[in-house]
């Protein structure tokens, strides 16, 4: 019997358009919801979009828009990726969603009547490009390393803040009592580091007469709540809390995929806002680095961004899926360059196996291989690799698969053989091609059901390449 398993992305802030760093993030929990719904689970996918906060608020001003129509127009752009990138979410929730406004507004209540908002004054320097506040430890010659060259604000005002240090302790003991809370390892590790080396509670609100772009603060008019405090409860929003507490309870906690710029907020401010408001903490976060060539951070601030439609328009969905889980390391940072991708369609898809499936249909006719229905489960090593959140590894065991497949092809000269020999060959190597179909099904669906459907049925049905372009 399967389990209930809920899983969702961190929310992209919407002041730009979709990059490829969103689309890796994306495609690894789509791969992992895909998994678990083969493998007999009840799977809830939530994604969607960040829209409030000061960054959002000022382009739109700049635009000479209202807040709300800049918004609506991007997050639809966000929206177009479920197509694009052929993703199986159940939910897209945006934090502009009448009903997300009003769960982020009970939280806080909650929040406060447990004593762990205050309000005071205070001074401090601002990234608007984080969203965040920074102290001087933060900064690299007076500025944000994420946002170099980008004037820090000071601001002064009084606002509500979190009582964020009074957690210290217990994230502490969150992590020590689950050692796979952040993965990988050396992610927890920076993590409680972090939280070890004292926490500072934080301004969860803003002056509504400077920026008013945001989630009213309940019982302050002159407040609006901080973008991060009102974007962390979508996880819980998006599962109907606080009305639909039985769904609640059916799905949380959850699997949580970030970014590794996202870490102090997701593990640590996400985790402490949970305990305050007396909620489950999630069960994990999966950590993800990337940057482009030449070892050149990705950032939408200096317009290195790749764009995936791009991509998907001339090389088709698959491929870029590939290329971002064979080829981009899932704990580390990794580069994207445009001739590395073009030179692993190629080779992996066009040359290999594109034209392993091409060989096998046409040698199997010739053979008079007849087909049966695949198995239908997952091979045991790319299911353990998976469960470990291998995503390159995983592809790797089938394109050796792949690779042998094709070995045995030549060293066999197959198209020579005839008889019993060539039709025993030909038999373990359709069997190989069925179960890379199944294998290949997280990772690569259409091209999976493709290799499935060709496969299936009363004959092998011929076809052109499998990622043959017009």
């Amino acid at each position: 019997m399967g389990q209930d398993f809920y899983i969702t992305t961190t929310l992209p802030y919407v002041n730009s358009d979709p990059h490829i760093g969103f689309a890796l993030e994306i495609i690894r929990a789509d791969v992992l919801a895909r998994y678990h719904r083969l493998i007999g689970d009840e799977v809830f996918f939530n994604t969607g979009t960040d829209e409030h906060g000061q960054k959002i608020y000022q382009k739109a001003l700049d635009e000479k828009r209202e807040p709300q129509e800049y918004v609506d127009e991007y997050a639809a752009k966000f929206g177009r990726l479920k197509e694009a990138l052929n993703l199986s979410y159940d939910n897209f929730i945006r934090t502009t969603d009448k009903h997300h406004v009003k769960a982020a507004q009970e939280f806080w209540k909650i929040v406060e009547k447990n004593e762990y908002i205050y309000k005071k004054n205070y001074k401090v320097k601002y990234c608007v490009g984080c969203e965040l506040e920074k102290t001087d430890s933060d900064l690299e010659d007076g500025f944000c390393p994420d946002h170099p060259g980008k004037k820090l604000e000071i601001r002064e005002e009084e606002n509500y803040f979190f009582r964020f240090s009074a957690f210290e302790d217990k994230l502490l003991m969150l992590y020590e009592s689950n050692y796979k809370f952040v993965v990988p390892a050396n992610r927890q590790k920076e993590v409680k580091n972090f939280v070890g080396s004292g926490l500072k509670d934080f301004s969860i609100s803003r002056l509504k007469e400077k920026m008013p772009w945001g989630v009213p603060v309940p019982g302050d008019e002159t407040q609006i709540m901080y973008v991060w405090f009102d974007a962390l409860v979508n996880y819980i929003s998006a599962l109907g809390w606080p009305e639909n507490m039985e769904n609640f309870s059916k799905w949380w906690p959850g699997v949580q995929i970030a970014g590794k710029d996202n870490l102090r907020q997701q593990s640590a401010m996400w985790q402490a806002m949970l305990m305050a408001a007396d909620l489950p903490n999630s069960k994990q976060i999966l950590i993800n680095g990337f940057i482009l060539s030449g070892g050149q951070k990705m950032s939408k601030s200096v317009g290195n961004v790749v764009d995936p439609f791009e991509y998907i328009e001339k090389y088709g969905t698959d491929a870029l899926r590939y290329f971002l889980l064979a080829k981009i390391s899932p704990f580390e940072d990794s580069d994207f360059i445009r001739e590395r991708f073009e030179e692993t369609y190629t080779s992996d898809l066009v040359n290999g196996l594109g034209n392993l499936v091409a060989r096998v249909v046409g040698l199997s006719h010739l053979g008079g291989v007849k087909d049966s229905h695949p198995r239908g489960v997952i091979s045991v090593e790319v299911e353990k690799a998976l469960e470990r959140f291998g995503f390159d590894k995983a592809l790797e065991l089938i394109w050796d698969k792949i690779r042998e497949a094709d070995k045995l092809i030549n060293e066999k000269e197959v198209w020579k053989l005839e008889g019993e020999e060539k039709r025993k060959i030909l038999t373990d190597l359709v069997n190989t091609i069925r179960q890379i179909g199944v294998d290949l099904q997280p990772f690569l669906p259409e091209t999976a059901k493709k290799i499935i459907k060709q496969f299936t049925g009363p004959k092998i049905v011929r076809g052109k390449n499998l990622f043959e372009r017009l």
